[in-house]
């Protein structure tokens, strides 16, 4: 049977985020400026033709899900890899500390450049409009951030978890982690999350914070050629 979360990019923009959707009905993405993320309806010529439709030439798209990736012959692969997708194994507890603060528009050059330097996956300036995300600031720097991504019904996605270099072993990862976990769980959802199967410290942590593989995920990154 298939899990709501084997395809997160064709249901949370057609749920949470369908406000967002460009395209429909048999292809949508996000708007490039808040994230590459894009998925077809299904495999069939029709869906995939509309698909190859999304992406202006030389713009690169992302696709995400459970099963394997059939690309439409218009769209060349860039990038490709394994990952796995982690569910909460219970509702983490909500908590509160004063080194946390909520981050708004005013910290996305910021933002953008702590993900830049640290690579927690694909993120841009827009990325504050898919969730809320908190941070920690060090003398008014921003050192470390988390925040949420996609929603489907029942499951809140945590997402952009990064520590600056200078300040790793401080704790900040884990402390957003249970933070914006416990802010999910809040909401009487289940947190999930994205990591690259090879990255194993990543995978090792986040199972003794109390997650679980739930499944493998195969990722493409696409480019309409210029």
């Amino acid at each position: 049977m298939t899990h709501i979360l084997d395809r997160p990019v064709w249901n949370t923009l057609h749920t949470s985020h369908a406000p967002l959707a460009i395209g429909r009905p048999l292809a949508v993405r996000f708007p490039p400026s808040i994230v590459p993320f894009a998925a077809a309806a299904d495999d069939t010529p029709e869906s995939l033709a509309a698909l190859a439709a999304l992406p202006g030439p030389g713009e690169t798209m992302i696709l995400v899900q459970a099963n394997p990736i059939v690309l439409p012959p218009q769209l060349a692969v860039v990038a490709e890899g394994e990952l796995v997708q982690m569910t909460a194994d219970r509702p983490h507890e909500r908590i509160t500390d004063p080194r946390i603060e909520p981050l708004d528009d005013s910290d996305a050059a910021d933002m953008l450049a702590l993900a830049l330097l640290t690579k927690p996956g694909p993120f841009t300036l827009g990325a504050q409009r898919l969730g809320q995300f908190w941070g920690v600031k060090v003398d008014g720097r921003l050192v470390a951030m988390a925040g949420q991504r996609m929603r489907v019904p029942g499951y809140g996605e945590l997402s952009g978890l990064c520590t600056h270099p200078d300040f790793q072993g401080r704790g900040f990862g884990t402390l957003l982690f249970r933070f914006v976990a416990g802010e999910i769980a809040a909401r009487g959802e289940i947190s999930f999350l994205h990591a690259y199967a090879s990255n194993t410290p990543a995978v090792g942590l986040y199972k003794a914070l109390g997650f679980s593989i739930r499944s493998a995920m195969n990722m493409r990154a696409v480019q309409l050629p210029s």
